[in-house]
């Protein structure tokens, strides 16, 4: 027996266990000599409960194992997130040289999306909440035309210097993998549109928001154009354009193709509030949830892993072929220019019995994508009504079953996302869960009952690592509060 892996070598008897077995035997070896023989079908009234395994290590079946010995969970941080990272601003600049002294500190929240996911760029309406993971950019103007940042999180790029209105062209293979990107887009973009940059500053950038999953890229991107709009006394004509301006810089710049949905969640985001946004008429509105809700928790599950970028992902792929299938539609007769359009089921059951049977030609998984659109945009209207009643047992519902749709029909999740979504599924008062945001990596999200909280971390904390050891000393659970998007926080550094 291998030592790592108490495992009583008997015939497992159930498929359903053998898949939860293998998840959770990290081994290679082991997992070879357990399920070397085929198992027989078991009934689901002789599948043992997950939690008795999880909590004993002892199975039903007749298969006993051991749980690995693996790090603990890592601290997620200070007590006080915001005090260190106001410490930490004072601390770099000092130790590189850069004058933030008595300036601003300007905040950005990360985002949790409750509908539609990847409904932004199919023109589908959008829900989600500001939530308590921040970007703090501290910054002061200088006396020059040059701008000099560091970034806590990226320490391996140093500090970042350019001169204003003059920054390499996008998609330079130069930043191409540097966070610099984003404040050379942002100066970027501005200029591009007539909003000449003319004021140099320094400034620190520290985060604690999870590589992937919570709208890092788009809270950076957000926080540094109003930052350069501040200090180049720049005004826009509409306040939406902050959105497209800041959408600009990923699309253009960077080469994501992102949509507006992190950027909406984010600099709309009010403290206890969800925000509504209605692409048609570009509308944003901001429902209290009911009181029903008090007890809600917004979880964020921090798989450790973290995404390059969405031009590096799949959300590439699929965004690519939504946008095709919808051309694709309209030049066959289909009154729709995104997948959002289909929104009655006389239209959606024409498009699956044209298109839905041609595998070759590539229709029939776009008739997928199509799938999880349509059925997450009717149940869209459903949650909202849920969230105003405080119906938080069905917005749960809601948010698994978008889950399902992602990861089976969108097909945009990845392993240690469902790991994630597995585990704390077996916990009682865990209402909803699902992967989040761009997809492959970063963080899943959950909705649980604040009488269930420490459950979920315990949970976590004793299957995840086994599950990715790889990961087992990065990965965090969040429980977030619901907060506003942008704040500015004046005599902190």
């Amino acid at each position: 027996q291998n030592s790592s892996c108490n495992i009583a070598r008997k015939r497992c008897t159930s498929n359903r266990l053998q898949y939860r077995l293998r998840t959770y035997i990290a081994n290679e070896q082991d997992r070879k000599n357990l399920f070397r023989t085929k198992p027989a079908i078991m009934s689901s009234s002789n599948w043992p409960d997950f939690k008795t395994v999880l909590a004993t290590g002892v199975v039903a079946a007749g298969v006993t194992f051991a749980v690995l010995k693996t790090k603990q969970k890592h601290p997620s941080g200070d007590a006080d997130p915001e005090a260190a990272a106001l410490a930490d601003i004072t601390r770099l600049a000092d130790q590189f040289g850069l004058d933030v002294a008595g300036g601003v500190v300007r905040r950005s929240s990360s985002r949790f999306c409750l509908g539609v996911e990847h409904g932004d760029y199919n023109g589908t309406e959008l829900f989600g909440v500001g939530t308590d993971r921040y970007i703090w950019v501290g910054y002061k103007p200088n006396a020059s035309k040059r701008v000099r940042l560091y970034s806590a999180n990226f320490p391996g790029d140093g500090v970042i210097e350019f001169e204003v209105g003059k920054v390499p062209p996008p998609l330079s293979k130069e930043v191409a993998d540097s966070w610099a990107r984003f404040p050379y887009g942002v100066d970027y973009i501005l200029n591009q549109n007539g909003l000449k940059t003319q004021q140099g500053f320094d400034a620190v950038v520290v985060g604690n928001i999870p590589g992937g999953g919570m709208s890092r890229s788009a809270s950076l991107t957000l926080n540094l154009l109003l930052t350069m709009l501040e200090l180049n006394h720049l005004t826009l004509k509409e306040d939406f354009q902050t959105i497209e301006l800041s959408q600009a810089v990923e699309n253009i710049y960077i080469g994501s193709p992102c949509g507006q949905l992190d950027q909406i969640m984010i600099y709309y985001a009010k403290e206890g509030m969800g925000t509504h946004y209605n692409p048609a008429t570009k509308s944003i509105k901001h429902v209290p949830l009911g009181a029903g809700g008090r007890d809600l928790r917004v979880v964020s599950l921090d798989t450790g892993t973290v995404r390059p970028g969405l031009e590096k992902s799949t959300y590439v792929v699929r965004r690519e072929e939504c946008d095709t299938f919808a051309k694709v539609l309209w030049q066959d007769g289909f009154e729709v220019r995104c997948l959002g359009d289909v929104k009655d089921e006389a239209t959606f059951q024409k498009v699956k019995a044209k298109f839905g049977a041609d595998s070759d030609g590539g229709n029939a998984a776009m008739c997928e994508r199509l799938d999880y659109i349509y059925h997450a945009q009717r149940r869209f209207y459903e949650m909202m009504a849920a969230w105003t009643s405080g119906d938080i047992a069905a917005v749960g519902r809601i948010f698994r079953q978008d889950g399902h749709g992602l990861r089976d029909a969108y097909k945009i999740s990845g392993p240690e996302l469902e790991t994630m979504c597995d585990i704390v599924r077996t916990v009682p008062g865990v209402l909803g869960e699902r992967m989040h945001g761009g997809g492959d990596k970063g963080a899943a999200g959950a909705l649980v009952v604040a009488s269930a909280v420490e459950a979920v971390k315990h949970a976590v904390q004793t299957a995840y690592p086994i599950c990715h050891p790889d990961f087992a000393d990065k990965y965090a659970v969040h429980v977030c509060r619901v907060v506003d998007g942008i704040t500015v926080l004046q005599g902190k550094i």
